[in-house]
Order: structure tokens, then sequence, then C-alpha cells
């Protein structure tokens, strides 16, 4: 069982910056594939980035490729989004999402554990 627990979500004007974690529960972090996801209202949940248990592989929607980086610190139990030069469109719910297994997955049906969702608001 996994826990995972979002922050670092709120407003930013456009071309700003913000850091989202994911804290999680459980003594078997590195096991575990880590995604982040969002949803903006009235649309689908949409994968953002993935990152394997050990870190070194990751990937990116195109729509965020270049701007937005994952991370992961398997010492803290913590994943990180570093999301710069964001826009508008980049408004939604961000979850983080964990499953154990291989890498890599990008639909929201192939992840187990979710957490509660932080709001981020860019304005133009």
């Amino acid at each position: 069982q996994v826990q995972l627990v979002e922050s670092g979500g709120g407003l930013v004007q456009a071309g700003g910056s913000l850091r989202l974690s994911c804290a999680a529960s459980g003594r078997t972090f590195s096991t575990y594939v880590l995604g982040w996801f969002r949803q903006a209202p009235g649309k689908e949940r949409e994968f953002v980035a993935v990152v394997s248990g050990s870190g070194t592989r990751t990937d990116y929607a195109d729509s965020v490729k270049g701007r937005f980086t994952i991370s992961r610190d398997n010492t803290k139990n913590t994943v990180y989004l570093q999301m710069n030069s964001l826009k508008p469109e980049d408004t939604a719910v961000y979850y983080c999402a964990a499953r154990a297994g291989s890498y890599y997955y990008s639909l929201p049906r192939e992840y187990n554990y979710w957490g509660q969702g932080t709001q981020v608001t860019v304005s133009s």
C-alpha cells in the first residue's frame, strides 16, 4: 500500500515557475514507477511525466517537454515536478501516481495509487 500527498501548487503568472512535490509512504518506494498527471475542468486526466524506480529514465508529454522536469529522491520518498515557462493552458489539478512494475506507464488506468491532487493556476 502506498499513500501519496502532493504539495506545491498555487497561482503563478504566465512564464513563471512552480515546483510540485509528492511525498509517499511505504518502505519500497524505489520499486515504484511514479507519474504526474493533470486534469483541467471538463477534460480527461492526461499524462504529464513519468520516472523510473531508479530515477534514471524519464519521459514527458510533448506539451511539456523542455519546460517540465520530473525527478525523485528515493532517500526522501519524494517525487518532484519542476515546471518552468508556465502557460495558461497548464492550469489544472496535478496528481501524482504510483505503481509497481517495470518502466513505463503513461495511462491513468495503469496506476494503482493516486494522491489527492494539487491545483495549479497560471494567469495570463
